[in-house]
Formats: structure tokens, sequence, C-alpha cells
């Protein structure tokens, strides 16, 4: 029996899921930082008694079981600070008659990061990332740091006035979107708009009908080409208005300029536009809603190319984040910069209270191939939303992975080939390479495929931008 015949949901190893089949006396640290990396990032979850690989249960009697969590709790209260919240059960099933257990340990994210682990005096700082746990880095716990020490931009107070006479386009774009609803001052209130004496929250001021600030700055721009070095600028325009007014300014920019076409569906011919309408009104809001409003001097960057849309947006996307391309979107778990704005947006109906809200944009290009897959790219600083557009019948290409040959690795696996040749022209991250292969990026993916490659000298290991990166050792591949 494996784990996700129990709980009913996947058993690989991801940011928010590991397993272990018994907790380590001698290496505690291997499965402690584990508990310590997920408080620091979004929290997960960690199952004892399971087989990291496959998935397999191991499990304990009662006794056993006991014993895990007595010793689990003992360490965690000895060696974390601050004590992060978490939750222990005993999930049981049966084995030849036998009554069996494994232990779900949930790990909360820590509302005063960092978590630390000391060991021997020493403290050291660890992050969870995609299926594997790593010391953080120095952007990270700055960030950590100064998120314990701040309060959120949105919400903080500023020094002008409520009047609701000024929240115009707000209304009118509640209007617009709740079916004709009006927005009350009542609702306000309860959104925590204004403060007790009166005054607006810092995020309340850029709904306001006259801001004109650098914190909602956008920017767009046409491209003829394939990148920005090689094409020249076709359009631009600039916005610095109220939320609404910027949201409005990078629909009707994209809407007007980007390509339509036809194609035929029996007898009859059908418009194809370059983005689907839900897919792009959804990534413009989600640009808008995860900024990083704090970040003064910034931009929202909507930059439109013959295969794609690129909308990027200043803030740092997740801890921990993938690098390289990610195509799961609704398995993102997107950190929210602004309480106060998704709360205004949400009461709009533009956006959702919980969830990354991209299920929508993944939704509109759920019949496309995978040259026509949006995905996202994220970094310490800034993510960047990726839609392909439709009408460009090639799609996104991929990096060229060129053929090879090469004596098989001892041990290999059918993935290889791909692996080797797509890692030949340039380093490629473990996600960027779960992606190519169509696979979920597992311990079974780094340990068993990369590792095994690795061991055996067909790939080198770097390290490019803070992520993990392997590349083709040209002395045992050569270009067929």
């Amino acid at each position: 029996m494996n784990l996700a015949e129990l709980t009913g949901k996947p058993s690989d190893e991801s940011a928010e899921l590991a397993c272990c089949g018994r907790l380590d006396r001698d290496d505690w640290i291997s499965w402690l930082r584990t508990v310590a990396g997920s408080a620091n990032a979004y929290g997960g979850e960690l199952y004892i008694g399971v087989e990291g690989r496959t998935g397999e249960l191991i499990g304990f009697d009662r006794k056993e079981a006991d014993n895990e969590r007595h010793y689990l709790t003992s360490m965690i209260s000895s060696h974390l600070t601050p004590k992060p919240q978490i939750s222990i059960d005993f999930l049981p099933y049966t084995d030849s008659g036998r009554e069996r257990h494994i232990i779900r340990i949930s790990v909360e994210q820590s509302d005063i990061p960092p978590v630390i682990l000391l060991h021997d005096g020493i403290p050291s700082i660890f992050m969870r990332r995609d299926g594997y746990t790593s010391g953080a880095t120095s952007d990270e716990i700055i960030e950590m740091c100064n998120e314990t020490r701040s309060t959120r931009y949105d919400i903080q107070v500023s020094d002008e006035k409520f009047r609701f006479d000024r929240l115009t386009k707000l209304c009118r774009f509640h209007r617009e979107h709740t079916g004709g609803q009006e927005l009350r001052e009542k609702e306000l209130e309860v959104m925590e708009f204004v403060s007790e004496d009166g005054c607006l929250l810092k995020g309340a001021v850029l709904f306001q009908d006259d801001y004109q600030g650098g914190r909602t700055e956008v920017m767009c721009s046409l491209y003829a080409g394939f990148s920005r070095a090689e094409g020249q600028i076709l359009a631009t325009g600039r916005s610095s208005g109220c939320i609404t007014d910027t949201i409005s300014f990078m629909l009707a920019f994209v809407r007007r300029l980007m390509n339509r076409g036809l194609i035929k569906e029996k007898d009859r011919h059908r418009e194809l536009v370059a983005y689907p309408e839900r897919a792009l009104f959804e990534g413009v809001i989600s640009a808008v809603a995860l900024r990083d409003y704090s970040l003064d001097g910034t931009q929202i960057q909507v930059d439109m190319f013959r295969d794609r849309l690129e909308i990027s947006s200043p803030g740092g996307f997740c801890r921990g984040e993938k690098r390289g391309r990610n195509y799961d979107l609704t398995g993102l778990i997107p950190r929210r910069h602004n309480e106060l704005i998704s709360r205004v947006l949400a009461a709009c109906i533009v956006m959702k209270t919980a969830g990354s809200g991209f299920e929508g944009i993944t939704a509109g290009y759920a019949d496309q191939d995978r040259g026509h897959r949006p995905f996202i790219c994220s970094s310490s600083d800034h993510f960047t939303l990726v839609l392909p557009d439709l009408t460009y019948l090639p799609g996104i290409a991929e990096s060229t992975a060129p053929p090879i040959s090469f004596m098989a690795a001892p041990g290999g696996t059918k993935h290889d080939r791909k692996i080797l040749s797509f890692c030949y022209p340039q380093p490629r991250s473990v996600p960027e390479i779960a992606a190519y292969l169509g696979l979920k990026d597992s311990s079974f993916l780094r340990t068993r495929i990369l590792g095994n490659l690795e061991k055996k000298g067909f790939l080198q290991k770097e390290r490019f931008d803070r992520a993990v990166c392997y590349r083709t050792n040209r002395d045992m591949v050569e270009l067929a």
C-alpha cells in the first residue's frame, strides 16, 4: 500500500510534502531541517513511516508510533527556535490483518520567521523548495527578517482622510464586475479600508480617482520580433493612475493590438484571438494583486512579442521559488503582499479570496499543445507570466535539444538521452528538466535519475542564479 492510496492525494515529494521511513537518531538534522524549512516557506506535511522514493507505507505499531512522536516533539523543542506550530496525527491502515500507523506532521508557516535550527550552538536557516530542503539564501533570510519587523505596505495608515466621493472609479469598476451592484461605504468599513481615526490605509489611497504616483506605474510595449533585442518597438504606453485605471489600461492595450485570425470549423469560420479573454484578464489581475507596492520606482511591464505576451510584476512570487519555466500554475502558492488590495478586488469579484487565482489562465489554454501552454518564471524580485499567442501556430519554441551520441550510463533510465540532449546547450534547473520530460519534480527524479547521471559523470552540477542546475559533460557525450 502506498501513501496516495491511503490519503487519496498525490504522494510525490514537493515543496509542501516530504516523507521519511524513520526518524534517524544519528542524523536527526536530515529530517529536522525539513520541519524548519517548511515553517520558513509555506508550511507543509511530513509523513513518517513512508518510503520517500516510492511512497510505500512502512508504518509502525501503536507503541512505536508513540515513541516516534515523543522523540519528534522533544527534538523540535530542543533545536528549533522560535518553535514552529505543528499538529501531529496518526493515520491507521491494515497490513496482513495487523493495524499499522503512519505519522503525519502538519507544519504551519511561521508567523515569526526565520525558524532557526541549532546544532552544537551553531544556528542554521533552511528553506523547503521543490521536493528538497537546503540552506536559505541571504536574500531569503533578509526578506524573512523584514516580514517579521514591518507591517505590509497596503495596510499601513496614510495621512489622507477618507472621502467616498473620490472613489467613483472604484465604484464603477465594482458595478461592471458585479452585475450592477453598488459599492457601499459600509462594505469598505468591513474591508478595513479606513483607520479608526478616518484615514485611508495606503492600499486604499491607490484606488482614489486622482491618484498619480510611481507605485502603480505600468509600461506596455509591442515588439516586432521575438525578443526585445531583435525587433523594433511598434507601440508603447504608460499609466500611473489609480489601480482600476491601470487594470483597464493594460487590458485595452493588449486587446487593441493583439493578433486575430480565422480557423475553420466544419462549414464555418470562427475568429481566433491571440489570448483567451479569461486568461488575459486573470493574468492582469494577478499582476496587480500580487505586486509588491512597497517597492517604489518599479513598474508592471506588459510586453507583446510575435509568439507570446509577457506580464512581469515587481515582488518575489513565493519563497523558495522555482527557476525556469513552471507550467503547473494551479499548484503554485504565491506570496500575497497585499491584504487590503486583495480584499477589494475580491469584493469586485475579479479574483478569489484564496488560492493562486490561476485556474482561469490554465482553463483558457486547456486544449492546447505544449508550445501553447502558459507558464511562470520567477526570481527574488519579480515574476513573469507568459501567455502564448494562439494565432502563432508554431507556439513558443523550447530551447533546442540536439541529437547526441553517448555510451549508456550504468543503472540509467529511459529518460537519460532526453536529459543529456536538453542539458547539452546550456545548464538546466530541475524544474525545467521535469517540465521538459513531463514528469513531476520529485525526489525520484533528483536522486534516481539525475543523481545517477551525475554520479556516473554524465551530468555536472552547477549553481546559476542561486538555483541548482545540470549541464551535460561534453567529455562523455558528443553531438551525433
